[in-house]
């Protein structure tokens, strides 16, 4: 066992750290892999870990621009990876200011780290915290979801432990994580579920409540891989669409709008999957925009259309 990674000495009881060294083992690889590294504790503990089992790591912070010191904030994350041993990179990037931001900055992280890693693993450092506020989130827009560990080349080793593991882990390191004041903001749906809501159903049950919803999301996750393989590609056709079972063609319609970085609710599918299987000449269905100006998808010459108001 190292004593030490980079230059950064390893305590000799680190409890919290071992669960974190424990988590990536599943998925070690030879080749150099691109670790997500926002400077906050899940990310910092998940670059930790993989260096300590002798993963070739280059960390990546984006730098999506959004929050002032922003430059600072990646920096000051570079330097600890660098100090552990990675490879250290910031990428700047722009965030297109149409529809939801918060998934327009997502989406533009994700394709920069893709494109460092060029082919490569993607590793990010979501916990089994982060999936119970997704399964929450997803089910009351009427679209229960889960993260799977392994998704293409995006791996997500830290799914089955606890965020107070990585602060724990930061902490035996003598790591100083960034705290994203976003992250303690409860007009943020996912602060609030994770601050007020989470903390409710802990007392209402009378012990922890993400535990069993991380392992709830985590079926559902499975389940909607099988069913996603079993759909088959996204595709505009409406007759194509129309002619599969309802689980399998909502399904097929929730990718189209992901690969088009638009919104999935239960609302917004059901109306499309009508232009599908109902088609009477009805209206666009919303699925985004910016102002005035709505983004829908419409039926044009029997496909999917994007449609946005002038």
């Amino acid at each position: 066992m190292p004593r030490r990674i980079g230059q950064l000495d390893l305590p000799r009881s680190s409890p919290h750290f071992l669960a974190c060294r424990r988590a990536v083992r599943t998925y070690l690889s030879d080749d150099l892999v691109v670790v997500g590294l926002s400077g906050g504790p899940d990310s910092l503990a998940l670059t930790a870990a993989a260096l300590a089992e002798g993963v070739n790591v280059c960390a990546v912070v984006v730098d999506h621009q959004l929050q002032p010191g922003s430059a600072e904030v990646a920096a000051q994350a570079v330097a600890q990876a660098e100090l552990m041993g990675a490879i250290g990179r910031v990428k700047t990037v722009e965030v297109p200011h149409q529809g939801s931001l918060e998934a327009q900055a997502r989406s533009v992280r994700y394709q920069a780290l893709h494109q460092v890693a060029d082919g490569g693993q993607v590793w990010v450092g979501h916990t089994a915290d982060d999936q119970a506020e997704t399964l929450l989130l997803g089910a009351l827009r009427g679209n229960p979801a889960g993260m799977s560990p392994r998704t293409g080349q995006l791996i997500r080793p830290f799914l089955g432990i606890r965020r107070a593991d990585t602060l724990g882990a930061c902490a035996e390191l003598g790591l100083i994580p960034w705290q994203d004041p976003h992250n303690s903001n409860p007009a943020f749906r996912r602060v609030a579920i994770r601050t007020r809501v989470l903390p409710l159903l802990a007392e209402i049950l009378g012990g922890d409540a993400a535990d069993p919803l991380a392992a709830a999301a985590a079926r559902i996750a499975a389940d909607q891989e099988f069913l996603e393989k079993l759909a088959g590609e996204p595709t505009d056709d409406c007759a194509e669409l129309a002619t599969q079972p309802g689980p399998l063609r909502r399904r097929r319609i929730a990718a189209w709008l992901r690969g088009r970085d638009l919104r999935v609710t239960a609302a917004s599918i059901s109306a499309i999957e009508a232009l599908c299987t109902d088609w009477h000449g009805q209206g666009g269905v919303a699925v985004g925009g910016e102002g005035d100006r709505r983004l829908e998808v419409t039926r044009s010459n029997g496909r999917l259309t994007l449609f946005q108001e002038p």
